[in-house]
């Protein structure tokens, strides 16, 4: 695992050695809250239009939580049709990891919630991860290294988010973007075979942490009449910034995984990006050669779930059938912090 700050990416990082996994995945979940928000929708509430989203970001349509509903209630959703899938009882798991820039509250861990929501043990440590959109790729990392040492047998990792209660619905650079919704997989230990967590490496770049950020809810800004009036409890982006950084990072980050595990981007059956932004993911597959048909997608009709995106489109692809048992799956995914990273997964 590399947490190497270099802003150039990973190429200079050195060829990590394959070896045998140590754990794997053994179901996958996902919800997405019942209300849609389509551009047409948008164009009543700020000045855009569809055909202009569309053409910068490739969405039509993206999930918007109900009021009432909470981070924690998409959560829970996730991780009970993941351990559904897994066939394991919730009172198995070990460990809950919940990743997300939207808790239910600030203190404590959206994680907790989940537990009792789930009806796991009541001991079962849980915890949330900060990591935006990289957050899945965390969380499944820090999942591997539990298992890998024999702390833990199974544990749950959530990415969730309800991008929706922290949007500026006036800034039509931001409010077009993201959706609500949540994904999750049961991971457990290897079983002795090639299939499982083959490698992941992670990342972070601060000197790149305002641009993309909340500015205002924390100790550099708390929470205050002003504030709110400005808008810093809302999503805040620079969005060049962020474009050229996640095609470098993305694209040299999986590059760099995939070659130290001493594998081609032909033995590659599926790749699973972060969906950001359609421009993105076409720059990515077209700086590595991926064929289109091997990049997956959804962000047509979900939009951009921060750390959700990867787990529910995973799951979705597995639920129809598309990735297969044994099929190697690339994942990928960049966010604030700015934090990025990628996994390659031997389903």
């Amino acid at each position: 695992m590399s947490h190497r700050g270099d802003s150039r990416g990973a190429d200079n990082l050195p060829a990590r050695p394959a070896g045998p996994p140590k754990s794997r995945i053994l179901g996958t979940g996902s919800f997405l809250p019942p209300l849609t928000r389509t551009n047409a929708d948008l164009e009543a509430m700020v000045e855009t239009s569809d055909s202009w989203i569309r053409e910068r970001t490739g969405i039509r349509e993206r999930r918007v939580a109900p009021p009432g509903m909470l981070t924690s209630d998409m959560a829970a959703e996730a991780a009970k049709a993941a351990l559904l899938s897994a066939d394991l009882p919730p009172h198995k798991l070990d460990l809950i990891v919940v990743a997300t820039i939207t808790p239910d509250v600030p203190m404590p861990a959206t994680a907790v919630f989940v537990q009792q929501k789930i009806g796991a043990a009541p001991t079962c440590p849980a915890f949330d991860l900060s990591a935006a959109c990289a957050g899945f790729i965390y969380g499944i990392t820090v999942a591997d290294k539990f298992l890998a040492s024999g702390a833990a047998e199974h544990v749950l990792v959530i990415g969730v988010e309800m991008l929706s209660r922290v949007v500026n619905w006036t800034d039509r650079s931001t409010c077009v973007l993201f959706g609500d919704g949540a994904g999750a997989v049961v991971m457990g230990r290897a079983t002795g075979d090639d299939r499982g967590l083959l490698g992941s490496s992670i990342y972070s770049d601060g000197s790149l942490a305002n641009s993309l950020i909340i500015p205002g809810g924390g100790t550099a800004a708390p929470l205050s009449t002003e504030t709110i009036a400005q808008r810093r409890n809302t999503i805040h982006m620079k969005g060049q910034d962020i474009f050229k950084a996640a095609v470098k990072n993305l694209y040299s980050s999986s590059q760099h995984l995939v070659d130290s595990m001493g594998l081609h981007n032909d033995d590659v059956d599926w790749v699973v990006p972060h969906q950001a932004n359609m421009r993105i993911i076409d720059q990515v597959t077209m700086r590595a050669n991926y064929p289109k048909g091997k990049v997956l997608s959804n962000i047509e009709r979900v939009g951009n779930t921060s750390s959700a995106s990867i787990p529910i489109l995973l799951d979705e692809r597995v639920k129809d059938g598309t990735i297969k048992p044994s099929d190697l799956v690339l994942m990928c995914a960049l966010g604030a912090g700015l934090s990025w990273g990628a996994a390659l997964v031997r389903m």
